[in-house]
């Protein structure tokens, strides 16, 4: 009969495995809330940008730079880490810092743990947002991770991409290599699977995790517990609406022409109809007005008023009998 847990011993076991938790979530830091992609104000320009070593708009240094790995801004010089010693003094600005990372541009502090690791583990080291293929280089903004496909979003994009993410490639649900109905939907490739098609000989699935896509690799999502919806288009053969025979797009177009309800060709010809009526009318109208006008000059023509100031003369140049 095994020995009974005494209270010191369930709490050691709940420490050890709290301790395990941290350790695992430290590794997994959410992107928006990594310090190399922390939000900025610059001290010279006042506008707003992801954490830099250099302004993007006015390309000027930062008074406080923000250490893109631990996030500190001050070396209290609690441990013998320090590159650089500074014995008794605490260290700011670019006191503090000693290296530029070339992959998210920002500060990285004296650090030897920072110097060493920051850049073989840096977040932004790929980061190309996939609507735009903008780099952290061409935008001044932070960098996002999409809540379902988890590619890299640029701030501009970010809400967009995120409306449109859970549109499938395809008119229907069903599998793309069988007919069958598809149970797992892969936000990357933006297709659905179902049980037998998503097993792969390249990707292995992990115990206690959803199958990987068989395509990209990418792990999939039950269908049913995502907001999916199918691709629709507003031109083409799916632009008719389903009538009752069930016919719909030029199928059914050349159904109600034969059939002789074709309403909208009905519509048309009318609407040709009153448009030439209209210019007849208006080509009548302007007939009449050069008639009226011919006819006034006739009248006038044999007028004769004598000399008067429009005819060019005066009262004063009239000669004397």
């Amino acid at each position: 009969m095994p020995k009974k847990k005494t209270g010191a011993r369930k709490k050691a076991e709940n420490r050890r495995e709290r301790e395990k938790q941290i350790r695992a979530s430290r590794g997994n830091i959410d992107l928006a809330k990594h310090p190399c992609n922390a939000s900025m104000e610059c001290d010279k320009c006042q506008r707003r940008q992801k954490n830099r070593a250099f302004c993007y708009f006015c390309n000027s240094v930062q008074k406080l730079p923000i250490c893109a790995h631990c996030g500190k801004t001050k070396c209290m010089m609690k441990s013998s880490d320090c590159v650089i010693k500074h014995a008794g003094v605490y260290s700011t600005g670019l006191a503090m810092v000693g290296a530029i990372c070339d992959f998210c541009e920002a500060w990285v502090c004296h650090g030897r743990k920072c110097l060493s690791t920051h850049a073989c583990i840096c977040p932004l080291a790929d980061a190309e947002c996939i609507e735009c293929e903008r780099g952290v280089s061409d935008h001044g903004g932070r960098i996002f991770s999409c809540s379902f496909c988890h590619n890299f979003l640029c701030e501009d994009d970010q809400f967009e991409h995120q409306a449109s993410c859970q549109v499938l490639e395809a008119e229907t649900f069903k599998c793309v290599s069988c007919n069958r109905l598809g149970q797992h939907s892969c936000l990357r490739c933006k297709a659905c699977f179902c049980d037998d098609h998503t097993r792969s000989k390249v990707f292995k699935q992990e115990k206690g995790k959803e199958p990987p896509c068989p395509k990209c690799g990418h792990e999939t999502q039950e269908t049913k517990d995502l907001s999916m919806s199918t691709r629709s288009l507003k031109f083409g053969r799916q632009t008719g609406g389903e009538e009752a025979d069930g016919a719909s797009g030029y199928d059914a177009y050349w159904k109600n022409l034969a059939s002789g309800k074709c309403g909208d060709a009905d519509d048309h010809d009318d609407e040709y109809e009153e448009d030439e009526a209209e210019d007849d009318d208006e080509e009548d109208t302007e007939e009449g007005g050069k008639d009226s006008e011919t006819e006034t000059t006739d009248l006038f023509s044999n007028l004769n008023l004598g000399r008067t100031y429009a005819s060019g003369y005066a009262h004063y140049e009239e000669p004397e009998d």
